[in-house]
């Protein structure tokens, strides 16, 4: 028996329950976007209540980065393998149980493996959920509509997560904002088991690349450590330099065996093709740039300005509104009217444009003359370069790559932002304790001390920030040069037919 003949009362089934499909699809997508901004808004509460130090506190935003971006290609070829159903609910479970240890956390040490394995289980749902949209909405039309609901909870849901953290650690407890996710993970994995009907046929059969899994895990944990070690320990220390050698020992051994095995994890083609090259080297500087500012302007809130914690998640609104709007009316608009470049181009320079307005921050800086409008700015320009960086990505692929081309946007993404968050923290400490050693001889009292202290702060943000503006700068300059493609066509299915099973769509909307 053929394999369409095999398929067809699956097929028949996944496309009968796709809409309740997408409505648990979509609660898990929630779920994992509200994780990504609601502990921003509660590190500062969970950093004093388990003795966090200022040096290890972004560990709380890498481990989850690393883990997630690290074994994102892995969770990707394990959908494939395993089935994209079964993954998609293991990713729930696993991600509701470590929500739970994390909440429980009693020690630094805990609080971090719990999110390390928030990171895992996420790679492992992100990936199964997009392929299963894939499969279950084949036509044009309701795909778009589909992935249009998808992109706005992308969206959105950042700015819930940013408030609902505020009123979770405000008025309950930072441990609420894990707590929190094992209703949705319950909710959406239950769902999905008795809704989801994945087609048959759809597994890559293929042996799984386990040393390419191997070298490029181990060589992008080397990297991040070595940026974040570099705060504590200096960049001449000889651990640092040792730990960068190793990355790139390691990460050039995962090409040339990328290069020779019959399956590999990430066919070099996909990368190797000048517009996604462009895409994914922009698209993960700018991460670095915004993964950074994020962690910066939590602390300069809630502990220089003195803002409560749900104040804070209202304060970042205008940057989410920014990127919803650019996203949906300005990218999503004009990304089939003129090329790729033209929009991912300006976009990066408009953001670099409010990074820039926060280089002038102070401690009595006024909220309403320059950090609104700055993060008014960064949004739009961060909106509108994502949406045809994120179409442009999966364009022209070959239906077998689909799903990895996606994987590694997502990758280029969280690798950035734990990049990003180590070394732009990095910057800001040195800047910080330099400023600190510098005035703190001249402060005869300890209210003057103290100012010292809130000063040395806030030049090491606005320090950190300059290298953020000159980061965006060079992402546009990669967009102007490499990406060369036309108009997308943001309509055609590419691998309709055979095939189409094995295609992993893109995101509409980066978060």
């Amino acid at each position: 028996m053929s394999q369409t003949a095999r398929s067809v009362p699956d097929a028949t089934d996944a496309h009968s329950n796709r809409w309740k499909a997408l409505s648990f699809i979509a609660l898990a997508q929630l779920m994992v976007v509200l994780d990504a901004t609601i502990v921003n808004i509660a590190l500062p509460s969970a950093q004093q209540d388990l003795g966090i130090s200022d040096g290890n506190r972004q560990w709380v935003i890498t481990a989850y980065a690393l883990a997630f971006g690290g074994l994102l290609l892995f969770g990707g070829r394990i959908a494939d393998i395993w089935g994209r159903k079964r993954t998609f609910v293991t990713g729930l479970i696993g991600f509701a149980a470590a929500s739970a240890l994390g909440g429980a956390a009693q020690s630094e040490a805990m609080l971090l493996g719990a999110r390390a394995l928030q990171g895992a289980f996420g790679a492992l749902l992100a990936p199964a959920a997009l392929s299963l949209l894939a499969v279950m909405f084949t036509d044009a039309k309701e795909r778009a509509k589909a992935f249009g609901i998808y992109g706005a909870i992308a969206g959105g849901g950042g700015a819930v997560g940013l408030i609902l953290g505020g009123f979770l650690t405000e008025y309950l407890d930072w441990r609420w904002t894990f707590f929190v996710n094992i209703p949705f993970a319950i909710i959406a994995a239950a769902g999905a088991y008795f809704v989801i009907r994945e087609p048959a046929g759809g597994r890559n059969r293929s042996p799984l690349d386990i040393p390419g899994v191997v070298l490029s895990t181990l060589g992008l944990v080397s990297l991040v450590y070595g940026f974040t070690r570099a705060e504590s320990e200096g960049w001449s220390d000889s651990t640092t330099i040792g730990l960068f050698v190793a990355s790139v020992l390691l990460l050039a051994s995962f090409v040339f065996v990328e290069s020779k095995v019959k399956a590999p994890l990430l066919p070099l083609r996909v990368i190797t093709d000048r517009n996604r090259g462009g895409v994914y080297l922009s698209l993960g500087l700018a991460i670095i740039a915004m993964f950074g500012l994020f962690l910066f302007l939590t602390y300069y809130l809630q502990i220089v300005k003195g803002y409560s914690p749900v104040k804070t998640g209202f304060a970042f609104l205008p940057m989410i509104a920014g990127m919803i709007t650019g996203s949906t009316q300005i990218g999503a608009r004009l990304m089939t009217r003129v090329p790729a470049r033209l929009l991912m181009g300006p976009g990066f320079l408009t953001a670099a444009a409010g990074m820039l307005i926060l280089t002038q921050m102070e401690i009595g800086s006024s909220y309403a003359g320059l950090l609104l409008p700055a993060q008014l700015l960064l949004g739009l320009g961060m909106g509108t370069a994502f949406m045809p960086a994120m179409s442009l990505a999966t364009q022209g692929v070959e239906p077998r790559d689909a799903g990895v081309a996606s994987a590694m946007v997502n990758t280029s993404q969280q690798v950035g932002g734990a990049i990003g968050t180590a070394l732009l923290n990095t910057i800001a400490a040195s800047a910080t304790t330099s400023y600190i050693k510098d005035h703190i001889a001249s402060a005869a009292s300890k209210p003057q001390q103290q100012l010292v202290q809130l000063e040395g702060m806030v030049n090491g943000y606005t320090s950190a920030i300059w290298f953020a503006v000159g980061i965006l700068v060079v992402a546009a300059a990669i967009a102007f040069a490499l990406v060369n493609a036309g108009r997308p066509d943001i309509t055609a299915v590419s691998g309709a037919g055979e095939g189409v099973e094995d295609e992993l769509p893109v995101p509409v909307i980066a978060h």
